[in-house]
């Protein structure tokens, strides 16, 4: 292992709260840096502290709405300009992932857009967590530390003892997720086939396993509208399951997210802090990824490994 070298982290707006709680567990200060606000909704952004020479790492979750995103492509030109020694994106929450692909004729792929303008704005390495889609690191062509939420999660669910476990994906496309949770926790994997109407409107789910007399726990990535997650805990409670939990990485909760999980018949909706969550909903539960986040900010400025602490 290589000398530390110096290294500093700043934040977005709306990451502050995970940037600071990130501080505290490296036993730093929060890097100082103003975003200007002009009458017409323009912005920018300054360093109040001297970044020469330094690894800056800049906290920001790309979510909602794009000020997100602009808010860190300007961050990240205003360091390369302050002479920066590199600058690692954190991106806890990568948004846009889930356009990763031309699913159909004359669509764009937002997931290598943005990628395209991280790269164009300057960064030299980005960390993230659980992309919607593996293959988007590929769109990089600087390193990308991939992490995982659960290695927040899974503690969470060993931690609630229960028995008779099942876990289950609420769709086919997180079964590789879904199996490896089966597979760490040592319980049968149950899947879900899901056909939707259109976007963010499921049209049916048909549990694919058997979950009767079981204590199922959903694993997810994204919790957007929470119309299939809340529709999949319907049907295994329909199916005789004795209790149905969800677990998720990223809380996107679109209205009317929070009223049907709290409507539902989910024990809880465990999710990570990477985006924040501020409406009222007795079952959400969220679980801080800010020391895992810290020792790989760590790991990265003593050029230690990185994949030996975080692999799944």
């Amino acid at each position: 292992m290589s000398e530390s070298r110096p290294y500093k982290v700043f934040s977005g707006t709306k990451s502050k709260y995970l940037a600071e709680r990130i501080c505290q567990s490296l036993g730093c200060p929060l890097g100082k840096m103003i975003i200007t606000h002009f009458a017409d909704g323009e912005f920018g952004v300054s360093f109040e502290e001297s970044i020469r020479g330094v690894d800056v790492f800049l906290v920001q979750s790309t979510f909602p709405s794009c000020d997100n995103l602009m808010e860190l492509l300007l961050m990240i030109d205003a360091a390369k300009r302050a002479s920066a020694h590199s600058v690692i994106a954190v991106i806890p929450y990568f948004g846009w992932a889930r356009q990763d692909r031309k699913d159909k004729p004359r669509v764009s792929i937002g997931a290598k857009l943005v990628a395209d303008l991280l790269s164009v704005a300057g960064i030299d390495r980005l960390i993230t967590m659980d992309l919607h889609a593996d293959q988007i690191q590929g769109f990089f062509n600087v390193p990308v530390d991939h992490l995982y939420g659960s290695l927040v999660t899974l503690p969470y669910i060993e931690s609630l003892g229960l028995e008779d476990l099942v876990i289950a994906t609420p769709d086919v496309g997180g079964s590789k997720r879904a199996a490896n949770f089966a597979k760490k926790l040592d319980c049968p994997l149950v899947l879900c086939n899901k056909t939707r109407a259109r976007a963010n409107v499921v049209s049916s789910i048909q549990i694919i396993g058997d979950v009767k007399d079981k204590n199922v726990v959903l694993v997810d990535d994204i919790v957007d509208t929470a119309g299939t997650i809340t529709i999949a805990a319907e049907e295994m409670m329909k199916a005789g399951a004795k209790s149905v939990r969800a677990v998720a990485s990223h809380c996107v909760m679109s209205d009317p997210a929070s009223d049907r999980v709290q409507n539902s018949p989910l024990v809880e909706m465990v999710f990570t802090d990477s985006i924040p969550y501020a409406q009222k909903c007795s079952k959400v539960r969220q679980l801080s990824v800010a020391d895992m986040f810290a020792r790989a900010i760590k790991c990265v400025s003593e050029n230690a490994s990185i994949s030996d602490r975080f692999g799944f």
